[in-house]
């Protein structure tokens, strides 16, 4: 099943039931309404279990042109699937990514890295939609992007189990973790972690239940290539499954060692990263995999020259996300956004 929401002026949006080609969408108002409900992706996650085998009959009745009502999907009117968030908890399931970071700047890597799962609390109060752009005061701050998949839970008991952790998950999405680089130094020097340096995060179009996925979703990992085009360029198409240390239950077991998690936690992978049979990764260009985010390739500039010669973001600068099935269509629908100057409102 997919599903979106649809901006509508207020502050959740409305919950859309999205045709598998992504071509046409319809509201869940009505199934919502005879329950009493307020039409909303949280809402829906609340009471999953009470509302998903009506969405799931809409959806079929979508998908084999039985609905009347329904309308053409357009990714440009949508907020992120959950335009706000009681939980955004991102992992960094894939180490390579951080062993990078590190060896750039001369650090050793930790061996607990490889067992103990890094995680950080983002804020979740404000998404940017899909299709919005990025806005900054100014574009000096070292803007990037980083390309990740997520996940969206029922709720979670504190100190879940693997298989809890993974049956938990409902919904799958796309991520855009905006990084300002420039100010993630000082803030980790604090040692209270981050908090400007994290500003708000975009995910896709469309949230799709695990089954939608088939056999590339095994082991609680997407097993398909992440693919990101900058400034018009192919730029990465790291798979998922790949080099990820830690799958998604063990980013849930995690997170939830200590707290419950609310229905509607999101947890995020961390930028997806592939080292490809090197220390570091190929490029696109030298016929690698390439890469989801611009530090790692300002890493690798770094390692092989001594200092990295790739800029960040500038306004203007476009950033296009997205993932493919085996037959070439777009699963999740494409985050596609460009860096733009905040102006006070």
């Amino acid at each position: 099943m997919k599903l979106a929401t649809k901006k509508n002026g207020t502050r959740d949006g409305l919950l859309m039931v999205v045709s598998r080609d992504l071509k046409q969408c319809v509201a869940a108002t009505e199934i919502f309404y005879a329950m009493h409900l307020a039409p909303t992706m949280q809402v829906a996650l609340d009471n999953w279990d009470r509302v998903v085998p009506q969405l799931e009959e809409l959806y079929t009745s979508l998908n084999n042109g039985h609905v009347t009502g329904s309308e053409v999907f357009a990714p440009q009117y949508c907020e992120s699937p959950l335009p706000r968030a009681y939980q955004w908890a991102d992992g960094s399931a894939y180490v390579n990514h951080v062993e990078l970071v590190r060896k750039a700047r001369g650090a050793e890597m930790p061996e607990s890295f490889w067992v103990d799962p890094l995680m950080y609390q983002g804020g979740s109060d404000a998404f940017i939609g899909p299709r919005d752009n990025i806005e900054f005061a100014n574009d000096d701050w070292g803007i990037d992007f980083e390309g990740e998949v997520a996940v969206v839970t029922g709720d979670v008991p504190m100190g879940a189990s693997a298989k809890q952790a993974h049956d938990s998950i409902r919904l799958l999405m796309l991520v855009n973790d905006v990084s300002l680089r420039g100010l993630i130094p000082a803030e980790l020097a604090k040692g209270f972690g981050f908090f400007q340096s994290k500003p708000s995060s975009a995910f896709s179009p469309v949230a799709v239940t695990p089954d939608e996925l088939s056999e590339q979703w095994k082991g609680s990992k997407v097993h398909l290539p992440l693919i990101s085009t900058y400034k018009d360029q192919p730029f990465g198409c790291p798979n998922a499954g790949v080099d990820m240390t830690f799958n998604f239950a063990e980013l849930i077991v995690h997170a939830a060692k200590t707290r419950p998690l609310s229905a509607g936690a999101i947890i995020g992978s961390g930028t997806v990263s592939n080292k490809q049979g090197t220390d570091h990764g190929t490029s696109i260009a030298e016929g690698g995999v390439g890469y989801s985010c611009i530090a790692e390739v300002r890493m690798i500039e770094t390692i092989r020259d001594g200092k990295p010669s790739t800029q960040f973001m500038s306004f203007g600068d476009s950033i296009k996300l997205e993932m493919f099935d085996a037959a070439g269509d777009s699963i999740f629908g494409a985050i596609d956004q460009k860096v733009s100057q905040y102006r006070s409102r």
